[in-house]
């Protein structure tokens, strides 16, 4: 019988294409789906003629598997994959390896990571970003788990991801190790989420010139066509120059005809729950994840819009200098997403004792993924340059290009106000630029107005860090204090 070299459960789009990837690569691919049947079509269709061995069971499946076994899971993510697991385990040996390829929460992996290895498996939960056409070409993969199983996944893996420069193949491969349990679920869902903020400023952009400046889809699209040309050059921005410019067979712009509520997975939510669990400022995410609630109230906004006022004036001004000014605003708030999201990574590193190589996930983001740009081969220069960068911000580059954006960006914030036009993502960065930047913050008044009314304590400017007080501000507190601090 012929031996194959990876397994792979779950035969819906992204699945079917990994395994036609795997493939195209010279890897032999055992392949299992819960309706059978699906097998069958695969086997005959897509997979005719190639190096793929269709199974009608988990232990025909196992059996046709090189040892170590790898057996890798594209499954709806939650109970499904637990399920799956558990039927798996008795069918394996000690050292076999069992992959999670979904969508998974990262802390659900760092379970399953424990409750594999003590059954004497190896588990890896990865992300795989990139969509269909990334998975059948070249995805970007974010493999994170028990260490030891890398070394077994990594011929396949480096060799299907997708490649930087773009389609070189010897060129560097968007895969490579994150870190132990959780980390590559987890560095996946702040991908996500820093896709959200991307999708979220463009979408603002895009707001500012339809509705500020009066533009055409036309014209919107030359736009991000001549910004996919610069230092904005990625995947979302050319993607949107597509989908303005496209018209349907009666000639219709269908980005018009589109209802304006966003949906969503949830890992956007994800990334933000996980921000607030590390006491991270991941604003522009959070901003942008509310944007999409605030969109789906469609009967709400309707009857408010014909109750609530504001600002009527149209732009008067030079609209070619706007869209410039708006370019640099576009510019200067990704690099405040980008550099939120590295500050979140770094706080989970640290909670969880991963050990993150920064730089490589850039490397690994900048082709095959949704968020692939020019602008992630600076923060892996930036990394390169300084492995211990506490902030990107304060790379050099960045620094450099966000005061050359700042003027810019103030007047593009200050007129989506005047216009009454809503930039959550883009002012929100704007406000933490504005906060970061400053040596000292109105807290000393938040803190004391804590004290006043909880005892809560205060920390002091004239003594050593560590040591708290407390004021009697009205005489008749008593000293008595809280010891719910949490600084």
């Amino acid at each position: 019988m012929t031996q194959a070299d990876i397994g792979l459960i779950g035969l819906a789009v992204m699945g079917q294409n990994l395994v036609l990837n795997m493939a195209d690569h010279g890897f032999t691919v055992a392949v299992f789906n819960r309706t059978t049947s699906v097998v069958d079509e695969f086997i005959a269709g897509p997979a005719k003629g190639k190096s793929i061995i269709g199974t009608h069971s988990l232990p025909e499946l196992v059996a046709t598997l090189k040892r170590p076994r790898r057996v890798m899971l594209m499954v709806k993510a939650g109970q499904p994959v637990d399920d799956f697991i558990e039927k798996l385990i008795p069918l394996l040996e000690p050292g076999d390896i069992i992959i999670d390829g979904g969508n998974s929460n990262y802390e659900d992996s760092i379970r399953r990571t424990a409750y594999v290895e003590s059954k004497g498996l190896l588990f890896i939960g990865t992300g795989v970003s990139g969509g269909e056409e990334g998975a059948r070409h070249g995805p970007s993969i974010m493999p994170g788990g028990s260490p030891a199983a890398w070394p077994h996944v990594k011929p396949i893996f480096q060799a299907i991801a997708a490649k930087v420069p773009e389609g070189d193949p010897n060129g560097a491969p968007c895969c490579d190790w994150v870190g132990e349990n959780g980390a590559g679920h987890f560095v996946k869902m702040v991908h996500n989420g820093i896709e959200y903020g991307d999708m979220q400023i463009i979408a603002e952009a895009y707001h500012l010139m339809k509705e500020g400046l009066g533009m055409t889809n036309d014209e919107m699209s030359d736009v991000f066509a001549a910004w996919n040309k610069g230092k904005l050059e990625s995947y979302l921005i050319e993607i949107t120059s597509d989908i303005l410019a496209y018209r349907d067979e009666e000639g219709q712009a269908v980005v018009d005809l589109i209802l304006d509520s966003a949906g969503q997975k949830g890992t956007g939510k994800w990334t933000v729950v996980s921000a607030l669990d590390q006491g991270t400022p991941l604003t522009l995410v959070g901003e942008a994840v509310f944007a999409r609630f605030l969109s789906a109230l469609v009967d709400e906004r309707a009857a408010a819009a014909k109750g609530l006022s504001g600002p009527t004036t149209q732009f008067t001004g030079d609209r070619a200098a706007f869209l410039a000014d708006l370019e640099e605003a576009v510019y200067a708030a990704k690099i405040v997403s980008y550099a939120q999201g590295y500050m979140l990574m770094a706080a989970a590193a640290k909670a969880y004792d991963w050990h993150l190589n920064l730089g490589g996930i850039a490397l690994m983001w900048r082709g095959g993924c949704i968020i692939r740009s020019v602008f992630l081969g600076k923060i892996k220069e930036a990394f390169d340059a300084d492995p211990e960068l506490p902030n990107l911000l304060l790379a050099p580059y960045f620094r450099e290009a966000l005061q050359g954006a700042d003027a810019a960006w103030r007047r593009v914030v200050a007129t989506a106000v005047q216009l009454g036009i809503p930039t959550p993502a883009l002012s929100s960065a704007l406000a933490f630029y504005d906060g970061y930047r400053r040596e000292r913050l109105p807290a000393n008044l938040t803190q004391a107005q804590r004290d006043y009314f909880g005892a809560h304590t205060y920390e002091r400017i004239d003594r050593p860090r560590g040591q708290f007080f407390h004021t009697n501000w009205t005489g008749r507190g008593g000293a008595v204090t809280s010891r719910a601090y949490q600084a």
